[in-house]
């Protein structure tokens, strides 16, 4: 397996402060792999290492293959980053913005015209291509930032947070278009702090706390290593609560979860033929559910039980 990214034992202080402490990384070729942790976890200190705007310590990383300390140059020529904050110029239009990154990459003219058009009209912005970039929406410039640091055809490109405070409807855009890079054989890494954004796009999953890698796997091998899989009954009729607590109670020997308001009952379960047991009790006992799922823990559940901190305060 080819990798676009490797870096082993990276290390990086600041002043008395440990921001990485020993991280290891691979991005295979082709595929996305997700960074996630708490704030402050050393996300953005590796991701700046391997952009070789920092560099580390100790350790050692390559990316396309080429060593970040000993030929940064080389590396810069093969990536491309996209940051949670805007990185084109307002005033100018969207065709004059990748105009003047071409130019700035040694295009000439015409080239770098011809790179804007192709780019504009592959993440459909063609329309808006002669608009200020500030009449843009939200959706629209962040991909106006993925056309950006793709100008110079980049192999690697590391994406930074890239859809915080959109909208769902322009984080879905903005997912379409990764998507796309990747079927077109772009290496992606990606940190996020949507739990759902690495659910949808990630191939495997690096999660970093304290400066070092608490976990990695594929989404659903880190679902199965905190626990099992959950059972959830939701009965249509609320007075048939108690029954289908008692019923789940003898198939399991566990006593549900209840969530009295909701009408909801959980229980986990090791073995999934347990459901069709529950289906053919429930239709023996003429017990209508308006929900009946077997599902494993969520990534916000498997950040928890990793980093000892929910999603949504560790990531803010």
């Amino acid at each position: 397996m080819s990798l676009a990214i490797q870096a082993e034992g990276l290390v990086k202080r600041f002043g008395g402060t440990l921001a990485l402490d020993g991280v290891d990384l691979a991005v295979p070729t082709g595929k996305v792999i997700g960074v996630l942790g708490p704030n402050g976890a050393g996300k953005t200190t590796t991701v700046r290492i391997l952009a070789t705007l920092l560099r580390p310590d100790a350790g050692h990383a390559t990316v396309g293959g080429y060593d970040v300390v000993a030929d940064p140059v080389r590396v810069r020529s093969v990536i491309g980053l996209t940051g949670q904050y805007a990185s084109v110029d307002e005033d100018l239009s969207g065709t004059d913005n990748l105009v003047l990154l071409g130019r700035l990459l040694g295009l000439a003219r015409r080239e770098a015209r011809a790179r804007a058009a192709e780019l504009l009209a592959q993440f459909e912005l063609t329309e808006a291509a002669g608009r200020p970039a500030k009449t843009y929406s939200g959706g629209m410039r962040r991909r106006l930032d993925l056309t950006a640091s793709l100008v110079g055809r980049p192999r690697v490109l590391y994406l930074d947070e890239p859809t915080t405070g959109l909208d769902p409807h322009a984080r879905n855009e903005v997912w379409r278009v990764v998507r796309r890079l990747v079927d077109d054989g772009a290496s992606v890494l990606l940190t996020t702090q949507y739990l759902e954004e690495a659910d949808q796009l990630a191939d495997r999953i690096t999660v970093i706390d304290h400066g070092r890698v608490v976990a990695d796997g594929r989404a659903d091998e880190l679902k199965r290593r905190i626990g099992g899989q959950t059972l959830q009954i939701r009965p249509a009729v609320a007075g048939q609560l108690d029954t289908v607590a008692a019923l789940l109670g003898e198939l399991t020997g566990i006593t549900p979860a209840r969530d009295t308001s909701a009408g909801l009952l959980t229980v986990p379960v090791s073995d999934p033929v347990l459901l069709s047991a529950v289906v053919r009790r429930l239709e023996e006992a003429g017990i209508v559910a308006d929900e009946l799922a077997l599902r494993l823990p969520s990534l916000d559940e498997v950040f928890l039980a990793l980093t000892g901190k929910p999603a949504e305060e560790a990531l803010v």
